[in-house]
């Protein structure tokens, strides 16, 4: 049995938690961090010093922290077949675009335009830096827009970990309010994304919580 500890509405937790839900692992989670609290304990920093989530024990072993590592680990004990290939190259192809997607995809929109636009009161919105956030963004996501004209998914035409890494940030990408430039390729991969029922259970969910006028208030 997994246990998870991460509120849902972390984008680390949900790309952990789509993993989970594509491998079919039983899991049980716990919903820590943000208004939920618990990052501060001392049995929490025994889980991870960081303490940030997400958090995985996976049964008896020792408690796993950072989510690239973490998706990493459950690949390697529980996928098979195209997902993490057995292959060297062929899973080191998964791997760089399981990077590039963590470094230039994920830490590219979390910060300078989610919290921006959507953890931020309007008033306070600083236009002309989430335009030129977007942009930058935007260029970067020309690189999979190429890649995704003559295959399926990121790293091959088959679904695999890299997709994990950079599909869990297109819900909220295509969800927030902002002007959003033609990407005819990733809006029918995002299309492919919201066929599979594990993505739609983890990421596309409601993040109302972490908006600025919510009634709940706490340690993020």
């Amino acid at each position: 049995m997994l246990t998870v500890w991460g509120r849902k509405t972390s984008s680390n937790v949900q790309a952990l938690m789509w993993c989970i839900g594509e491998l079919e692992l039983p899991y049980k989670r716990y919903d820590i961090g943000h208004r939920y609290g618990g990052t501060n304990t001392d049995e929490f920093y025994h889980l991870n010093p960081n303490r940030t989530v997400p958090v995985l024990q996976d049964g008896s072993n020792p408690p796993l922290w950072e989510t690239g590592a973490i998706l990493r680990y459950l690949a390697n004990q529980y996928a098979k077949g195209h997902f993490w290939p057995d292959d060297l190259l062929a899973r080191t192809e998964v791997d760089r675009w399981m990077e590039w997607s963590k470094l230039n995809v994920a830490l590219a929109f979390t910060a300078p335009i989610f919290w921006r636009v959507a953890r931020t009161p309007d008033e306070l919105h600083d236009i002309e830096a989430i335009r030129l956030a977007v942009e930058r963004f935007e260029n970067n996501l020309m690189i999979a827009e190429e890649i995704l004209a003559s295959r399926d998914y990121l790293a091959s035409e088959h679904f695999t970990l890299a997709d994990i890494q950079f599909g869990h940030v297109l819900y909220r990408y295509y969800d927030i309010d902002i002007k959003r430039k033609s990407l005819p390729n990733i809006d029918a991969y995002y299309k492919r994304l919201l066929s599979r029922p594990a993505y739609c259970e983890h990421v596309v969910i409601s993040y109302d919580e972490l908006r600025p006028n919510s009634a709940h208030k706490g340690p993020v």
